[in-house]
């Protein structure tokens, strides 16, 4: 298969949202699976909760929690 260059440099970001929108329509078409480690990841972090060794957070709060530990000083 051939490359395909786009010259995302020249893009307006209307431009870039737009064609990431119809890549996404398109590849939302196709039946995408998962790897098998997934299901096993998400088996061992589903019992690390109900096990009480790890806990959520509301995404706000993690939004808040992110944006103090990356701030530029």
């Amino acid at each position: 298969m051939e490359k395909i260059e786009i010259p995302l440099a020249q893009m307006t970001l209307a431009q870039k949202l737009d064609l990431m929108e119809m890549l996404w329509a398109d590849l939302s078409k196709q039946s995408l699976d998962s790897p098998d480690w997934h299901e096993s990841l998400l088996a061992e972090r589903e019992a690390a909760l109900l096990d009480g060794l790890c806990t959520f957070s509301d995404w706000e709060e993690a939004k808040q929690r992110i944006r103090q530990n990356v701030s530029c000083k």
